[in-house]
């Protein structure tokens, strides 16, 4: 897989990566959905994580860059607003001096993008809150064309084994995450779809097929191409319900949903139906819950009635 990152002057040489011994999973007292404090016992934990989709590293240090602290918070707000399109990993090199030793840290802040286990430096300094938005969109962008789309599930709510520190996952997602993390989508689909016929009430399984289905739909697909083909089509379902698709894998879940609306306020009979009918199924991939969702309710019960 090619990647092209956003960066900056002056990137580091990662080559000590390697260098890391591996360790259980663990936690380091960072509360998020999508967010995690690294510490030498779980870091290679959530470097193999990344083989499944996207993780950012951000290095800080609170008593020699508070800047870096600020950094890693906006990251942290960011990867809720993506909605584990990265799983964020907080480094305080003050507390795990080795893992700054073996990524060869020269000063912080420093952000690391790592996808596929292979690691490439991103940001070397703190920046506004709007071009770091800008930044990961353009990367996870350029993953999504690349074919690497993953998402991470959330760990925010999970229950954790208090003598291990390792979240406990519900054995019957197991045969589906598993799937998702060695990029079977196909499995994923199955196994999601042998939850959701057994029991159709299951929101998490209805959600983790809708997912699943969402990776199946998009696998290897151009987003340049796909935005071409829906801005020459506007009224073409399948070229607009693919950029939906591949907004909503982005983490543009709103850009998503609007687009959707407004094709089914501007088309009729079958066509209208099939926007109808998929919109609902990113709603399911969302979640229900989600106020995003509730508003998209609304608007899509506007643009029908």
């Amino acid at each position: 897989m090619t990647q092209q990152p956003f960066s900056r002057p002056g990137a580091v040489d990662l080559s000590g990566l390697q260098g890391v011994p591996a360790a259980g999973a663990g936690g380091a007292g960072v509360s998020g959905a999508y967010t995690v404090g690294v510490t030498e016992q779980n870091f290679q934990s959530v470097l193999e994580s990344s083989m499944s989709a996207a993780v950012l590293l951000v290095f800080y240090s609170s008593t020699r860059s508070p800047e870096s602290v600020q950094l890693a918070d906006d990251l942290q707000l960011l990867s809720n607003e993506f909605e584990g399109r990265f799983l964020l990993g907080r480094v305080d090199i003050e507390t795990a001096p080795q893992i700054a030793q073996a990524m060869q840290i020269p000063s912080v802040p420093l952000v690391v993008l790592v996808a596929q286990g292979r690691p490439a430096p991103l940001l070397q300094d703190a920046v506004p809150l709007s071009e770091l938005r800008a930044a990961i969109t353009q990367v996870l962008q350029q993953l999504t064309t690349s074919g690497f789309a993953g998402r991470h599930q959330p760990r925010a709510g999970s229950e954790v084994d208090e003598e291990t520190g390792e979240e406990i996952v519900d054995p019957r997602y197991v045969p589906a995450q598993d799937a998702l993390e060695r990029g079977d989508i196909d499995a994923a689909v199955a196994e999601y779809q042998k939850l959701v016929d057994a029991n159709p009430a299951d929101v998490e399984a209805s959600a983790g097929l809708a997912m699943a289905q969402l990776l199946k739909r998009t696998e290897g697909v151009d987003l340049n191409q796909a935005r071409e083909a829906a801005g020459s089509n506007p009224d073409d379902v399948a070229a607009q319900t693919m950029v939906a698709d591949l907004d909503l894998l982005g983490g543009h879940v709103e850009d998503a949903f609007l687009r959707l609306i407004n094709l089914v306020g501007r088309t009729e009979g079958d066509d209208r139906d099939a926007a109808r009918t998929h919109l609902i199924g990113l709603f399911g991939a969302v979640g229900n819950e989600d106020p995003r969702v509730q508003r998209a309710r609304r608007d899509l019960a506007s643009a029908l009635f």
